[in-house]
């Protein structure tokens, strides 16, 4: 019987035999996967970076060529609206313009490239250009009317940038460590800017195509946010049916960009908005609303989109209809809140109220009653003086008690019902017999050490006689004795 060790023994013979197949079926996969990589290396080290047309391959591209005749066509021809009543995928004007989104893309990713080529030469130059004017088009602009000129007092960059940026410029070209460049690197230079502009009028051109075929395309989405946001809208998204499947958290998104705002403060920039803060509804709206705007349009245009991808509203009157709404609410944001209205007094009783009536009340009010000596003490008679407990005016005053002549206090005391009350109740609480005729009495007596005794009290009455002698304390009268039965 084999032991543990050799069991263990065994299975890692196993494994061992395992990893020598795995090796020769995937070393024909690592080897083409090296090639391929040493493919790619020697592609890199081949590419001249001294050279733009290594560099930059777009504009030669057939793709390009074939895309911006049609565009140009296009323009020519004008609008053809023989085809709406068809599916919106199907429209080849539709699909123009899917391809003209894509290839505005790619023609920002080419100047970025470009960009970079020429930051690359011109930097010897004047190093400090690039951290002044970071647009890549006017930083073009600027390398090329600049040229090799040292002195930039000579040159006019009227229009090209801000002035401010132009009076930065001119300071930072004084006191530059910058030497002219050579003849043909300037030449290089120089080109690179002609391609860039060349592909920024491409641009232009392309997206003017694309705001123009909006209002067929999508003129709901166009008449909420406007012909080029909308048309932004759908070159980032891909296309009117990428936009509608999108949620409006990811709309509000689009083109949205990070700013390096370089240790300055970040209280006025606006954060997670896209192409919609170019809207005119967005623009018009205050400050403090803005956010709040820019989720109203995102939903807003998802709808429109919608609509736009179904063809249920060529006419555009539901985005007409979506864009008014988003205004009136944004009137409504900006109302200041309802004044804080006065309460009212209320309003004088005319005739006096209902009180409650009964025996009850009436009981209550006899028993807590005010009586004529608290009337009279409350009273005070005109130019007679009151007197008082302390005398000169001091201590409680009496008011008009006493004031009848005597100069003493005569006060009548009426009979008090509520003591009457309570005497009565006092005098109906008795230990033993009461001595009454009831027939509900008895003239059994409960006494605590004779226990029960049976008695007359009337039996003995005449012993004692009457007057004077029937009292304990009188003069003549002696007790009596009385015999137990």
């Amino acid at each position: 019987m084999a032991t543990l060790a050799d069991s263990f023994l065994q299975d890692l013979d196993e494994l061992s035999d395992n990893e020598e197949d795995f090796h020769n079926e995937d070393g024909g996969d690592v080897a083409n996967m090296e090639e391929d990589v040493d493919g790619d290396l020697e592609d890199l080290e081949t590419l001249n970076y001294d050279d733009l047309d290594s560099v930059s391959k777009l504009q030669k591209t057939q793709r390009f060529v074939d895309i911006m005749q049609k565009v140009e066509d296009a323009l020519q021809k004008g609008s053809d609206e023989s085809n709406q009543g068809t599916n919106l995928e199907d429209d080849p004007e539709y699909q123009l313009l899917v391809e003209c989104n894509s290839l505005s893309v790619d023609i920002e990713n080419e100047i970025i490239i470009i960009h970079n080529f020429i930051r690359d030469k011109y930097r010897p130059k004047f190093p400090e250009l690039e951290s002044l004017v970071h647009h890549p088009i006017d930083y073009a602009r600027v390398v090329k009317k600049i040229g090799n000129e040292m002195d930039l007092t000579l040159v006019d960059l009227e229009g090209l940038v801000p002035s401010a940026v132009i009076m930065v410029v001119s300071v930072t070209a004084s006191t530059t460590s910058g030497k002219p460049l050579p003849d043909d690197v300037l030449q290089k230079t120089i080109d690179a800017c002609d391609q860039a502009l060349s592909l920024d009028s491409a641009k232009k051109k392309v997206l003017d195509f694309v705001e123009s075929r909006m209002g067929y395309i999508a003129p709901n989405l166009s008449a909420i946010v406007g012909s080029a946001v909308a048309a932004k809208l759908m070159g980032t998204a891909g296309g009117i049916g990428a936009l509608s499947k999108m949620p409006a958290c990811n709309v509000q998104l689009l083109g949205a960009k990070r700013k390096n705002l370089a240790g300055f403060s970040t209280a006025t920039t606006q954060f997670r908005v896209g192409y919609i803060e170019q809207a005119e509804i967005f623009q018009s709206t205050p400050p403090p609303l803005r956010m709040r705007a820019c989720r109203l349009l995102a939903a807003k245009a998802t709808l429109a989109a919608r609509i736009d991808l179904a063809r249920s509203d060529p006419s555009g009157s539901k985005g007409r209809g979506l864009r008014e709404e988003a205004l009136k609410k944004i009137e409504k944001w900006q109302e200041p809140p309802p004044a804080k209205q006065p309460r009212p007094l209320p309003v004088p009783d005319s005739e006096p109220k209902k009180k409650r009536g009964g025996r009850r009340l009436r009981k209550m009010k006899e028993r807590y009653a005010i009586t004529d000596m608290r009337k009279l003490a409350n009273r005070m008679q005109f130019g007679v003086p009151e007197e008082s407990s302390l005398g000169d005016g001091l201590g409680e005053g009496y008011g008009m008690l006493g004031q009848a002549g005597s100069g003493k206090l005569r006060v009548s005391i009426g009979q008090s019902k509520l003591a009457a009350k309570v005497a009565k109740k006092f005098k109906e609480k008795s230990y033993g017999s009461s001595g009454a005729t009831s027939g509900l009495t008895s003239s059994l007596a409960f006494t605590p050490v004779q226990g029960i005794e049976l008695s007359n009290p009337q039996a003995h009455a005449h012993q004692l006689g009457s007057g004077t002698q029937s009292t304990y304390f009188s003069e003549t009268g002696t007790f009596s004795k009385i015999k137990r039965t």
